[in-house]
Order: C-alpha cells, then structure tokens, then sequence
C-alpha cells in the first residue's frame, strides 16, 4: 500500500439507499482483507453529510465513529478513501464555499485519512451568473477546484475525480470529441485519478479499446466505479452472480476497480468474493493453481464458502459474537499479518450511539420481531400438521388431488416450519434467479424459456381445439410438468430463506424471494388452468399470446433491440415472468410491499377441482358460524352455506375458480365469472330449481333461516345495469377469501383468476362488496378496482368495484 502506483481494487459504498451499518462495514472489512482487496471509498448517497449537508462538519460523536472506521480499515490493509459530493449546490467561485469544503476534508484528513474523492456525478451541467462570470466552462469550475483541494490536502497519493460526464454514454457528443472531457484531461493535475463507470452508468462488458480512447482524451489511465452489481435503480432486483465481464488483463490500462454492490450488504458476498479472485488471477499464484480467472469457477468457489456463512445463526444487522469467531478465522486463512487485530474491535455493539444525520452507524435492520399471535400459532401449525404437497401435475383435470387438497407428501420435499439449513442446490436457484443485470442465470433462463414456450403452444390443450395429436399433447404437459416443479422449487426457497438460521441473510433477501415467490405463484396456477380451459384462437387471445416473447439469456429491453441501461425495463426475472402473464402490463397486481412478519408457511394456488367442494363447503360453513358468534343454526342441512356462496360458481362457471391451499390443505377459494349475463340466465334455467328441490319447504324440516337463504339465493342472480356489463362483462366473488399473515398470497390468489378472466376474452371485472367491510374494499382499492356503483347491484346496499383488464 506504500507505492503510489498501487492497482486500487474493492468496493465503493456509493449507492441511494440507506448506508451499511459500521457492523456490516466491519464484517466487510474482514471479507476484504480475506479476499485480497485493498481499497474501500465511503461515499452513500443518502449520508446526509456526504452530500445533501456536505458544507457541515461531524460532531464529537460522529468523528469517533468515523475515526474508528478509519481505524478499523488500515487495521485490515486497506485504503480508506473518503468521498464528498459537493456538487448539487457548490457556488464554485465562492471563497466562503471553499473554505468550508477545506474545513470538512482537514477534518476527515485530522482523524486519520490518508485518501480522499470529489464526486461531481449525477448533478446538473448549469452554473449560476458569478460561477459563469469567473470560469470559462462547468468542466473549467470543477478542476480549479479539485486541484486547489488536492494542493491544500498536501498531494495525497490516492486523490479521486467524479466527472459529470463519467460514462461513454453521458459524453456530448462522445468520448473522444467531448469539450468537457478534454478539459479535464488537459487542466487536472497529472496525479489526480479519474472516475469512470464504462460505456454505461452500467456497463456490461469494459472493453480495452474504450478505455484506450479515454485514456488518450484524459491523459491519464481512470478508475472504474463498477456498477455491475448496483441495484438501488430497481426495488425488485438483486445481483447475486459472479463478476463478469471485466478481462483481468484491463488491470494494465486501470489505475484501480472499485465495486459499487448492492443495497443489501448481505447480497454482496458472491459479488465481492469473485472480484477478489479476479483481482488474484494471474498475480502471485503457485504452482498447480489456475491463474486464468473464470467466473464460473470463482461463483462456484464464493457458493462453497457463503454456504457456511449461509447457515450461522446470526440475528439482523449481523448482532452476533459470531463475527469474533469469522474474524479469527479470515485470519488464519490469509496470508496478511493481523497482530494488531483486537477481537472486541469486531464484536458487534449491541449498544450505539444513535446520530440523527451522519449515518456511519445508520440503524440496521431489526432483529427477529417478535412475532405476532398469528404468526406463532402459523408456525406452530407448521411443525404439528402433515406436509401438502402443492405439486399438481398439468394433465387432464380429473387428475386433481383428492378432496380437501390434502395429499401425501412429495418425495424429498419437507416441512418448512423451524430453522434448517439452506442446501447447496437452493443456494445455485438462488444465485440463478437474481443473477446479473444483463443476464440471466440458468434457473430464470429455464423459467422463462418454458414459460414462454408452453404459453405459445397452449392452443395444443384448449378447451375447444379440434383434434390434436397425443405426442403433442403430452410434450406440453411434460414441459408443464417441469414448469410446475421449478415454481414449487422457487415457493421452497422461500420457506428455507424464512425458515433460516440467518436472520441477517432473511432480512436483506426476503423482499426479493418473497416478491419471485408471489409471481411464481400466479404463474404457476396460470400453467395448471390452461390445460383444458383457455379457449382457442378464436377468442380474443391474440391479445396476449403474441406479447413480447422475452426469454433465454437476454433481457427483456435487449430483445426489443434496445441498446439500454437495465433500469429500462424494471423487474428482473419476476418482472418478465409477470409481462408473459395476461394482465403483466397492471404493475398494481404484482407490487406491493412485503409483510412485516415473514411466515415460512408454504403455499400453492391452483384450479378449482370437483373434489374440493366438500372441503370448501365447510370451510364457508365455519365462516359463517364465526359471523354468526358459533351459533349452530343448519344442522339439518350443512350445505346450505355453501350452495349459496359457493354453489352457483361451482356448478357452472369451474373453470374460474382458484383454490388456496398450504401444508394442511384448502385454506381459501375465489371464484369468477366470465360473462355474467349468461351465467345469471343458466342459474334461472337450472341452478334455482336444482336448489328449490334440495330444500323443500316441508313443514319443519327445514329450518326458516334455510327457508331465509333459499329466498336469498333466488335474490343474489338478480339483474345488473347494462351499463355495468357493458365495461365489465365478469365477475369476481370472494366470500371464500382467506384472512392470512401474509395478505399478499390472498391477492396472488386473486391476481391468478384475473389473469385466467383476462386469457379467455374478458375487459373488465367486478365484484361487490357490503359497505362495511372497509378490510375488503380496502384490498380491492390496493389492486386498482374502484368504486363504481352503490346501492344498485344484487343487494340493496352493496358497493360495486371494477377494474379493466
């Protein structure tokens, strides 16, 4: 770390978002030191002092907790580089602005640090009347003031520049014939080194032609600011995969490669173990080592290692004594001296100093909350009752599990519930489903190739198709069939992830397995209902089965022919799994935020099979004795609760009904109507008469509150506007909702029947709702129905919700 020359290599924590806690940059400390890398830049966006209040100097309190970072870094070899970005609201030509710049940086400098960066990037080209008065250009402004600061902090080796224009795709008009840049090249002191990101603010690939032509307009080799693994421009992807596409051999045009990774810290353990290995490769290595750096080889190398770290048992925000016994280990697995390491310096401090604005020590995540009644007793149901397998097959529909969903346990699948270990092939579907920002691991790659395929050759199992041949027919199931058992895959991940020892892990990840998890779901379920009950090319299919086919290694915006930043088309897998479903465009369907007490309960959503109407039927029938305060008032005809919220939809409209099920087994229902007029039209012809004969008004065998609902069934087909129907032809019925821990299966539960509505022709869709039920109109609202009638539908109060498909 002596020479000047140093190739600078390890991460920047120069992300939007909350900042790692000084537990996690500890941790990262010693991931660092581990893995061979030699340089950290603090730099987070959201750390108010860094840049919004950047004029301001830290307290007391906060110049310990920077001075033990700082610390705490050199203790490990590494360079601690502390950035500013003072460029939002700098008046440049603004002695008192300078002065306080310098105030800030002598007293970073005063606690220790020996490296320092100006970031000018992501602000605004415009400069006020006296900055345009006292400079000739932005570019002009910039460098007098960085080479006066670089002067003032006595020319420290290490001396970072952020240029505004810090990509190829930033420059006017390019890189080579940018004014901006060539001011930078040519009036910034020789020893101050350069930022770039690559052609892109994320750059699939450096190229050594590129950087030859930057190097000859800034007369300087750069260093790489590598947003390869930065996810903070999308809330729904993470960057698990292997540092890719950065040949080892750049090292020799580079002054240094800095890695902006990922939000979540705990998501960066592959990322920064596989940059370390490409920072090895080819330097210092023995005999009978591989020096050509791989990435597939170093992936599986960091998946070997971050198995162990996987399955400690450590509370969020790394809270753990843990981390002293992964310090003593990094040590006696590196080469570097450590006999300066305190173990207390790592422990991770349960007690500290909460600063409002300087967020060094930001708040972790919390720990392991306590749970709630319900999820406790859901846990506690886990490990009690028998597993349900949620694996169905696609074949024909009499191949349903038996009544009441419940079935024998699938070979080599377990229980959820409890705190296991993650195995090595959970931990590659993992890396696979979230892998890079231009690519696609193996497991997403296989998903959405077979999604797209079985979705093009539906018509091969519609429901009106004429003869088809059984070759074809059983290749689509069997395709179904590895379809299905991939999505179940994804729903066991989600309950291992849960289920984990690692709460630390849990929380960073959670949202992102969660969110998959939830799309996998609907998917899934959209899969089983094709087979025999989507319609043919007849109906208005087109509309979506010649959507965008997005699939194998590319991404969605790639396809398009779109020479595009990833942030284009947001997402990542579950993103173009969702845009292959009928209703992918209603982002409201499939975003929301995830629950505050993750249950590891796992689930499965499919279609509707006759063998389940005795487990639906008493499951309305509890419903309803728990409205009626347990009051036993149908012995004499048990089914008279369900035949009227349930029947009707059952008998005559199957195909649009979605069971909800988990380890025990039915636990909800929706159900829809396509069109209504002529569902209400059979229920006259055949439903109500069918009911009338059921429960005869014989004296006093029947009970006068079944007389009561027998007139209520008759009142429930009544007629509604023509101008209802006329914009929203179906409808959806939801008197068999769960009430979950996890609201958002019931509204992946509700998402898979207005993806089936949607597939078979339908534009829009209601569903009424009693004015008192705010819970219920209130999840309606959240999913973009809204109100668009009262006291005009089947009863006399009701609210009716709609929404177009």
């Amino acid at each position: 770390m002596e020479g000047e020359t140093q190739f600078l290599c390890g991460v920047v924590e120069g992300f939007y978002g909350r900042p790692w806690s000084m537990d996690q940059r500890k941790v990262l400390f010693q991931w660092m030191q581990l893995w061979g890398l030699n340089t950290y830049l603090y730099g987070p966006k959201d750390d108010l002092k860094h840049r919004l209040l950047w004029r301001e100097v830290y307290s007391p309190e906060e110049e310990a907790q920077l001075r033990t970072l700082i610390v705490e870094a050199q203790s490990r070899g590494l360079r601690f580089v502390y950035a500013l970005s003072p460029g939002q609201d700098i008046v440049f030509s603004s002695s008192c602005d300078l002065t306080l710049l310098k105030r800030k940086l002598k007293q970073v400098s005063d606690l220790g640090c020996q490296a320092f960066a100006i970031l000018f990037d992501d602000i605004d080209h415009s400069m006020c009347q006296a900055d345009s008065e006292a400079f000739t250009s932005f570019a002009h402004a910039q460098v007098t003031v960085t080479n006066e600061i670089y002067r003032f902090l006595g020319e420290p080796p290490v001396f970072l520049f952020c240029p505004t224009e810090y990509c190829g795709s930033l420059c006017s008009p390019s890189v080579s014939k940018s004014p901006y840049l060539q001011t930078v090249g040519e009036d910034l002191l020789p020893n101050i080194t350069v930022i770039w990101t690559g052609s892109k603010v994320i750059s699939r690939k450096l190229s050594l032609d590129c950087l030859a032509e930057l190097e000859c307009v800034l007369q300087r080799p750069p260093l790489i600011w590598d947003n390869l693994h930065a996810n903070d421009y999308d809330t729904r992807r993470l960057f698990l995969g292997p540092f890719k596409g950065r040949d080892p051999q750049l090292k020799n045009h580079l002054r240094g490669l800095l890695l902006n990774p990922n939000c979540e810290f705990e998501a960066n353990y592959i990322p920064l173990h596989t940059l370390g290995s490409w920072f090895r490769a080819e330097k210092d290595y023995v005999k009978d080592e591989e020096c050509e750096y791989c990435p597939e080889r170093a992936l599986t190398a960091a998946l070997h290692d971050w198995m162990e770290e996987l399955n400690q048992p450590l509370q969020a925000g790394r809270q753990s004594t843990r981390a002293d016994h992964r310090a003593s280990v990094s040590s006696s697995r590196t080469k570097a001296s450590d006999s300066s390491d305190c173990p207390s310096t790592f422990r991770a401090t349960h007690a500290v100093a909460k600063l409002p604005v300087f967020p060094l020590n930001s708040s972790s995540p919390p720990s392991s909350p306590p749970m709630g009644k319900a999820e406790r007793e859901g846990r506690e149901g886990d490990k009690k009752r028998p597993h349900q397998s949620s694996q169905q097959l696609p074949g024909s529909r009499s191949g349903a599990p038996a009544g009441g969903g419940r079935a024998q346990r699938a070979p080599g699948r377990g229980l959820c519930g409890g705190k296991g270990l993650l195995s090595e092939a959970q931990v590659r579907l993992l890396v696979g489903l979230h892998y890079l920002p231009h690519e696609h691991g193996p497991s997403a790659q296989k998903l959405l190739q077979d999604l797209t395929w079985l979705k093009s050759n539906c018509h091969l199992v519609s429901a009106n198709s004429k003869k088809t041949q059984p070759q074809k027919v059983d290749e689509w199931r069997g395709r179904a069939s590895r379809f299905l058992s991939l999505c179940e895959d994804i729903a066991q991940l989600h309950c291992s992830v849960v289920g984990g020892a690692n709460r630390s892990v849990l929380y960073d990840l959670y949202p992102y397995v969660w969110d998959l998890r939830n799309t996998a779901l609907v998917a899934k379920a959209f899969i089983c209902w094709l087979d025999g009950r989507v319609l043919n090319d007849g109906s208005n299919l087109a509309s979506w089965r010649n959507c965008f086919h997005w699939c194998g290694k590319s991404t969605g915006a790639e396809l398009l022919g779109v020479d595009s930043e990833p942030w284009v088309f947001k997402g990542g897998v579950s993103g173009e799994v969702q845009m292959l479903l009928p209703i992918g465009s209603s982002g409201e369907l499939f975003s929301h935020p995830p629950p505050l007490f993750p249950t590891s309960r796992l689930y499965n959503i499919r279609p509707y099979h006759s063998k389940d109407k005795v487990e639906l039927y008493r499951m309305v029938r509890q419903l309803h004795l728990r409205t009626q305060g347990g009051q036993e008032s149908t012995v004499a005809h048990p089914d008279v609760i369900g035949d009227r919220c349930l029947g009707p939809c059952l008998a005559l409209s199957p195909e649009y009904s979605f069971i909800l099920e988990d380890e025990l087994g039915i636990c909800g229902c929706v159900l829809g109507i396509l069109d209504v007029r002529s569902f209400a039209k059979r229920c006259q012809a055949s439903w109500i008469p069918a009911m009338r004969d059921k429960y005869p008004p014989k004296g006093s065998s029947t009970h006068s509150n079944t007389q009561d609902l027998v007139k209520l069934m008759e009142e429930d087909q009544g007629e509604y506007p023509d101008s209802l129907l006329y914009h929203f032809p179906s409808q959806l019925r939801l008197d068999a909702l769960p009430e979950l821990v996890d609201v958002s299966v019931s509204r992946t539960l509700l998402t898979a029947l207005l993806t089936a509505l949607k597939a078979n022709g339908s534009q829009g869709v209601f569903c009424e709702v009693q004015p008192t039920d705010q819970q219920r109109l209130e999840f309606l609202t959240k999913l973009g129905f809204l109100e668009i009638l009262r006291g005009e539908a089947r009863s006399r109060e009701g609210v009716v919700l709609g929404r177009l498909l």
